[in-house]
């Protein structure tokens, strides 16, 4: 059985998180039981100011546009899922998932290696990683030249944890 969202964010916020950080990132998810769905929404608040949003809809729009932009993801997929594997990847990438996309990354994240999670495919994984405690100063040093090569609204943790930790280029 999955953990409570109280789990996860005690996780994510207290037990997992550098000590630079701790006290300043708070993760915030809700599902609105109205919708048609019950989707929701997920933040991340950097000293009380969102910094980071996502939900379905925002999630659906940009999934539609990756379909119209990347037309060579369908030929260069071998099944109906792989296509569909690789569109969640590239929306995900372009900072839009939804809500389960988020509990699943983390699932992925509780139980990988900090090295897995670094190299994650998910963005989400790979933030959730770059703000955990177990990627020390030296490994946040070999990960400097990658961070041009994530998506933009990712650069944005990436420079937290390096700015918090006092490590420049």
């Amino acid at each position: 059985m999955g953990q409570s969202w109280s789990s996860m964010r005690k996780h994510l916020e207290q037990e997992n998180i550098c000590e630079a950080l701790k006290g300043r990132i708070q993760y915030f998810a809700t599902r609105y039981r109205e919708s048609h769905d019950q989707e929701g929404r997920v933040a991340i608040r950097l000293d009380g100011q969102e910094v980071f949003k996502s939900c379905f809809f925002d999630w659906c729009k940009t999934r539609e546009q990756v379909v119209a932009d990347l037309p060579e993801l369908k030929k260069a997929s071998n099944t109906y899922w792989e296509y569909w594997d690789k569109v969640h990847l590239e929306t995900e990438n372009r900072g839009s998932f939804e809500q389960f996309a988020f509990y699943n990354a983390f699932h992925y994240y509780q139980n990988h290696s900090i090295d897995d999670c670094l190299a994650s495919e998910s963005a989400i994984v790979r933030m959730f990683a770059i703000l955990d405690k177990r990627a020390g100063k030296r490994r946040l040093q070999k990960l400097l030249p990658e961070v041009e090569n994530q998506p933009d609204w990712l650069r944005f943790f990436y420079g937290l944890r390096m700015d918090a930790e006092g490590i420049t280029e």
